[in-house]
C-alpha cells in the first residue's frame, strides 16, 4: 500500500553547521520530523514538516497518565552513499505491541517504514560518513487528547525525528547489579517499550554511576537474583565457549539487535541460550575461570563490551579480552554499512526517488 505523505521543506538546511566529527550526544537535530495524527479512530494527514516544537495543551494526557511510546533505530550509507536501513519492519512491529500494552492504537507498519524511507531520504545528508556513527532515528507516539480523567485517549500524535550521532561507548564498561531498586516484573510493562520504564530507572542509574559504574544490571523483582538486562541493552555471557543472554519472559524487551546478534552468533558456529541466569552463576563462572565475555547489544550502543560488574559486597571480573565481541561488532557494522554481503536479508535500502 501506499501512502500519500505531503512534504514542506525548509528553506535552507542546518548541515553545514554541523562537525560530523565531534557530534554533542542527543542535541544535535536533523531539519525535519514526521508527524500523523490519530482522530477520531483513524491515523490522518501523514506528513513531512521542518522541525519545530510541538503544540500541546498543559491537559495532554501523555503528560499525566503516560500514554507515551517510542523506538530506536539508525540509518546508515553504503560505499555508494545510499542510506541503509537496519530492520525496520521488526522496529514497526514492536512499536505496535508497545501501543497494544499501553492502550494506544496501533500504528500501519507500512507507513511506519514508508514515513522512515522519506524522512531518512531527505535527510541523507545528515547521515555521519565516520565509522561507528550513524543518523540515529526516534519514533514516538503520544496522546495528546487535552482530558484529565483515567481513561485510554482518543487523540495521540506519532512523530519520526533524527539526530546524527558518533559512537556511543568506546570503552568497556562497568555494570551496577541494583538489588533493590526494580526495572520490571511479570505482569508489567517490561516488554513495551514505554516512556515511564525510563524513567523510574533514571534514579537508580545516578546512583550506580555515583559508585563509579556506567549503567545498571537489572536483577528481578522478586528475588533480585536472576538477570534481565542492562539500563539500554540486553546482556550475554560467554561461559564455557557458550553463549547464555536472558530469556524473554515477559520483563525482557525484545531486542532487534538481540535477536540479530543470537543469529550471527548460531551462523558463527557458537551455540546461544536463551534461559534463566543468575548474578550467583555469573560471579562463580568468573571465580572459576570460565566467563570468557560478557557484551550488551542495543540499537543506541551496538555491542558494549563489559568490563566488570559489582554487586553488594563483591565484584565480578570480566575478561579484558573481548574477541567475539568485538567480531560480532565488526560483522555488524560491516552489514550495516554495505561492505559485506548481507545474506540474513536485514538491510532496507533508500533511494532517491522516494524524496
Amino acid at each position: 500500500m501506499s501512502y500519500s505523505i505531503n512534504i514542506t521543506k525548509v528553506e535552507k538546511s542546518g548541515v553545514d553547521q554541523l562537525d560530523f566529527d565531534n557530534i554533542p550526544l542527543g542535541t544535535t537535530f536533523t531539519d525535519h520530523m514526521f508527524v500523523c495524527d490519530y482522530e477520531n479512530g483513524v491515523w490522518v494527514n501523514p506528513r513531512i514538516e521542518p522541525l519545530r516544537p510541538v503544540p500541546t495543551h498543559p491537559a495532554a494526557m501523555a503528560l499525566h497518565y503516560g500514554q507515551a511510546i517510542f523506538e530506536g533505530m539508525k540509518a546508515y550509507k553504503d560505499p555508494e552513499g545510499t542510506p541503509m536501513l537496519f530492520r525496520p519492519e521488526q522496529n514497526a512491529a514492536r512499536m505496535n505491541k508497545s501501543a497494544d500494552r499501553m492502550g494506544m492504537p496501533l500504528f500501519p507498519e507500512e507507513l511506519f517504514v514508508e514515513g522512515l524511507r522519506e524522512l531518512v531520504s531527505i535527510e541523507r545528508n545528515w547521515i555521519p560518513p565516520q565509522q561507528g556513527s550513524a543518523l540515529y532515528l526516534r519514533p514516538f507516539m503520544y496522546a495528546d487528547e487535552p482530558f484529565i480523567g483515567m481513561r485510554a485517549a482518543t487523540h495521540f500524535k506519532f512523530i519520526i525525528m533524527a539526530s546524527p550521532a558518533g559512537p556511543f561507548f568506546s570503552k568497556p564498561i562497568k555494570l551496577w547489579a541494583e538489588n533493590f531498586f526494580i526495572r520490571a516484573a511479570q505482569g508489567g510493562t517490561g516488554e513495551a517499550k514505554a516512556a515511564g520504564n525510563y524513567a523510574a530507572a533514571i534514579r537508580p542509574t545516578e546512583l550506580a554511576k555515583s559508585k563509579g559504574y556506567d549503567q545498571v544490571l537489572w536483577l528481578d523483582a522478586d528475588e533480585h537474583m536472576f538477570i534481565q538486562e542492562v539500563g539500554t541493552m540486553n546482556i550475554f555471557f560467554k561461559i564455557n565457549g557458550e553463549f547464555i543472554t536472558p530469556e524473554l519472559d515477559g520483563s525482557v524487551l525484545h531486542g532487534i539487535t538481540r535477536a540479530s546478534v543470537i543469529e550471527l552468533l548460531r551462523d558463527m558456529g557458537y551455540k546461544v541460550t536463551e534461559r534463566k541466569i543468575t548474578i550467583l552463576e555469573i560471579r562463580e563462572a568468573s571465580k572459576n575461570g570460565e566467563l570468557e565475555e560478557a557484551f550488551g547489544t542495543g540499537t543506541a550502543v551496538g555491542i558494549a563490551y563489559i568490563q566488570e560488574i559489582g554487586m553488594e559486597g563483591d565484584t565480578i571480573h570480566v575478561s579484558t579480552e573481548n574477541p567475539v565481541g568485538v567480531k560480532v561488532n565488526d560483522t555488524l557494522n560491516a552489514i550495516k554499512t554495505g561492505l559485506i554481503e548481507d545474506k540474513f536479508g536485514w538491510m532496507r535500502k533508500v533511494q532517491n526517488e522516494l524524496a
